[in-house]
Order: C-alpha cells, then structure tokens, then sequence
C-alpha cells in the first residue's frame, strides 16, 4: 500500500507510517464530530479503530454529520460509519459497538489514544474517568454555533468544567469540520510521535466582526 500513503510517507517517512498499522484508537459518538474525525483518521493508515454510538441515524443530523446519506435515515451511526470507512481503505480493523460509553468501557479495551465526539459533559467525565485509570490521553472536542474548543487531556482532569446536562444551541456544519480537523491532527501528531500542547485548551470563535480567533488557556493539573 506504499501508493496509498505515497503523500504521508513524503512527510514523515516509510518507518512512521508503517508504526501506525500498530495504533489503536476509539472514538466516542459517530455524530457530526465523530463522522468527521472517522473520515479523516480511517484511511491514514491507524490499524485499529472503535466506533462507540448507540443512536440512530435521524434527518436533521445529516447536514452536519458528513458520512451519512438521505437513505441512511434509521441506521446504526456506528454501523454506517464501519460499512464507509471500510469502502476507503479495506487493511483498517473497525469494531462498531452500537452502545453507550459505560457500556463500552466495560469491555476495558485498551487503546492508544480515545477521541471524544459526544455531545455530553456527563460522559466527557466518565472518558476522563476511564482514560485517567489506564493512562490513557483523550482529545475532547465540543462544537455550538459559531465556535468549538479542543484539549488533548494528559495529565490534566476534566473536573474543571462545570458538569451540567444542557444541550448545545444550533451548531453550523463547518465549525463541526473545523474542530474535528483539530482533534484529529492532535491525534495523528501524537500517534507519529510529533509535538503536540498537551492539557491546553483551544477556544475558537468568530468574534462579532467575523474574525477567527483562538484562544488558549492551561488546564489545571
């Protein structure tokens, strides 16, 4: 597959390339950011990937949510996600499990690396929970409106947001693409051993001017 990855192995070489057919990743919800981060990280080479969503594929998510289709409308996410990313690359292992976070993480599978695409803070801290018991980095990512925030968590905690269950406003499609293009770069920075902020969170907005802005704030230890 070396003319698969003939643009990769150009940046960062056969040897990095052929080290990521041992990395194994889980991403949690296979909505808007979920779809996205799937359909930038499953064909680039990662060997292994879960895809955790209980839900539905319902009309009014396929504006935001890239991988699904008018006639997917009823499906399991985590399936029709599985199904698309085996289309674009056939050597990537993919294991859909069509069940909420607490569920899967009694399975105790052990990843390098787990991707956050929920829509819920009351999860985020059960990830933060798991991934803190068996050391393992999470890169959360949150969308609404006109803006998303991004942290690749460490050594830092998620206990210092405020845990409500309020559902985030109207979301416009690509700021969806935007903050989950950040968190899979993190994701393949860190799975080829690049430099990456880590426990850093990245605030980007549209300010009332339209400017782009980030901002960056450390998180506490």
């Amino acid at each position: 597959m070396e003319e698969y990855f003939k643009r990769q192995i150009e940046l960062w070489g056969e040897k990095t390339q052929n080290s990521l057919k041992e990395k194994k990743i889980a991403i949690i919800g296979c909505g808007g950011l979920g779809s996205s981060l799937a359909l930038a990280l499953g064909s680039s080479g990662i060997g292994s990937i879960d895809l955790v969503d209980f839900d539905f594929v319902s009309l009014h998510n396929i504006h935001r949510q890239i991988i699904f289709k008018m006639e997917d409308v009823g499906e399991a996410k985590a399936k029709i996600v599985e199904e698309f990313l085996k289309k674009r690359y056939d050597r990537v292992n993919i294991y859909s499990f069509e069940e909420d976070f607490e569920s899967y993480s009694k399975r105790e599978r052990r990843v390098d690396l787990i991707l956050d695409a929920t829509d819920n803070l009351p999860v985020r801290v059960k990830i933060d929970t798991f991934a803190k018991r068996y050391s393992t980095p999470w890169i959360y990512g949150s969308v609404e409106e006109f803006n998303g925030q991004v942290c690749f968590f460490d050594k830092s905690s998620f206990k210092a947001f405020k845990i409500t269950d309020r559902e985030p406003k109207g979301i416009a499609t690509p700021i969806v693409m935007n903050i989950a293009s950040l968190q899979a770069n993190f994701a393949i920075r860190y799975l080829t051993n690049l430099k990456i902020e880590k426990d850093k969170l990245h605030y980007l907005f549209f300010n009332q001017e339209g400017e782009f802005i980030i901002e960056k704030f450390t998180m506490p230890i």
